[in-house]
């Protein structure tokens, strides 16, 4: 009753403001006679669109006018990319992104500890929509006093929490929900001494809240098995991150433990990048633990980004001193296309930056998918992929975000988030040693109605971006 309710409410919006668009109306921004790509009307044709107070206003074959147009005769018009694990959240990734198409990026999978600090940081304006979860990992490195910066590396990672610390984690997990967290993050070979006991208590908080719990699960079948198990014991809504990360080989046999446990009712969703290799903090856990006593042969596997070098014994020792991210190749290029391919996935780059370096996903993975798996390899369609970029976030958030109910679609009365590409072009240029060059082909990004990418070009000196923020509780 309340969906259809909902629907009801979004239809008659919908017509209340087409209604008022009268033949002569002049738009603030009209974009002309490109294809539009709707994933969740099926719309797939050339229309034009005019924006109005940062919404979509009108979609139409008519001719319409507008104080500024966009010319999207032969690209492709679509929801802007939701991307819902981005790690870094500075105006350096934000640019990044939206060259590759991006209108919201999400940290929804390390989080932070204090969420309310965490949105008045970024209240002046930022150049895409912005969000955060709660994360277990930040929550449980404050509460145990872990020295860490970005992971734990202390008592945060390696001491099990008391009873009453573990309570203390459950409260500071609900206090950021009520701040208006979008969800929970959590990430569980981080922080290896959490007990099964600390991670129900978790996953309680997001059974009675309703709240999609992001995990980034410990490896292979086992990993998934763990996480399915506790979001069944306490009917916790689950999203598991970066399946084909998480998986490797077995990302086949895990894909289809997710599609089993949906079909037996469970509310589980997850997510892929189009990358082999991936990264992280070389102190953290999940590295230290592998391959602090592996041999050289397995830690070749450890790329040092600065350098390009892979690792050995005396360099692995080095900068583990030094800290900072390492790139992890451990993955297969048929793997990721597995991942990538499946329905189940949706689009999310794991983006990767810190003091001016990062992983190549950070600025490339969304033109990727468009240029090498869906022109190229033919392993999903253009909706299909446009699909995992923009519907499918949208609606894993949209029950505890009702703002998200606007997002990825291309309707009247949508927020006005637009990406416009050329879909004979697009592709992705960075590499491990160049991770900053941005890709080909995003023509045109705009954010609530402002163009944040003109031409292929980042635009300077605008801030349209805004807080994508669940409802905040008052006290």
């Amino acid at each position: 009753m309340r969906t259809g309710m909902i629907g009801l409410l979004l239809v008659l919006e919908a017509a209340t403001l087409s209604a008022q668009m009268a033949p002569d109306t002049s738009y603030d921004r009209v974009i002309l006679g490109g294809h539009v790509m709707d994933p969740a009307s099926g719309l797939n044709a050339v229309r034009n669109i005019g924006l109005l107070d940062g919404r979509i206003a009108v979609i139409t074959t008519e001719d319409l006018r507008g104080r500024d147009t966009v010319d999207a005769r032969g690209l492709v018009v679509a929801p802007g990319f939701i991307d819902l694990h981005a790690h870094g959240q500075t105006p350096e990734t934000y640019r990044f992104q939206s060259l590759d198409g991006v209108t919201t990026s999400l940290e929804l999978e390390l989080g932070t500890a204090d969420v309310a600090a965490w949105y008045r940081e970024r209240s002046a304006g930022e150049p895409i929509n912005y969000g955060v979860s709660i994360g277990h990992i930040k929550v449980r490195m404050s509460v145990m006093h872990d020295s860490g910066t970005v992971m734990p590396v202390g008592e945060g990672a390696y001491r099990a929490a008391s009873p009453a610390q573990i309570r203390e984690i459950a409260t500071g997990i609900e206090t950021g929900l009520n701040e208006g967290a979008v969800s929970i993050g959590a990430g569980f070979p981080y922080t290896p001494a959490a007990t099964r006991n600390e991670l129900m208590a978790v996953f309680r908080v997001a059974a009675s809240t309703r709240t999609s719990l992001h995990v980034h699960i410990r490896p292979g079948v086992a990993g998934l098995r763990e996480a399915l198990s506790l979001a069944s014991e306490t009917n916790a809504p689950l999203h598991v991150v970066h399946i084909n990360s998480a998986a490797l080989a077995e990302t086949p046999v895990m894909l289809e433990m997710i599609e089993a446990a949906r079909a037996r009712g469970q509310d589980v969703t997850t997510e892929a990048y189009p990358y082999s290799a991936g990264m992280t903090e070389i102190q953290s856990a999940t590295i230290q633990d592998i391959y602090r006593t592996a041999s050289n042969e397995r830690l070749a596997e450890l790329e040092w980004p600065p350098t390009g070098e892979r690792l050995s014994r005396e360099t692995f020792e080095r900068y583990t001193r030094l800290g900072g991210p390492v790139v992890v190749h451990t993955n297969t290029e048929e793997m990721v296309a597995a991942a990538i391919g499946s329905p189940l996935t949706l689009i999310a780059s794991d983006a990767y930056w810190r003091n001016g370096s990062g992983h190549p996903r950070t600025t490339g993975t969304f033109s990727k998918v468009l240029g090498r798996y869906a022109r190229e390899a033919h392993s999903l369609s253009l909706m299909q992929a446009i699909r995992k970029m923009t519907l499918m976030p949208a609606q894993r958030l949209e029950r505890r975000v009702p703002a998200m109910r606007h997002k990825g679609r291309l309707r009247v009365g949508a927020d006005a988030d637009v990406t416009i590409f050329d879909a004979a072009r697009v592709m992705d240029r960075s590499t491990y040693r160049e991770p900053s060059l941005q890709p080909v082909g995003i023509q045109h990004v705009i954010v609530n109605g402002v163009s944040v990418v003109a031409n292929g070009r980042a635009v300077d000196g605008v801030a349209p971006g805004k807080p994508v923020r669940a409802p905040i509780a008052h006290r």
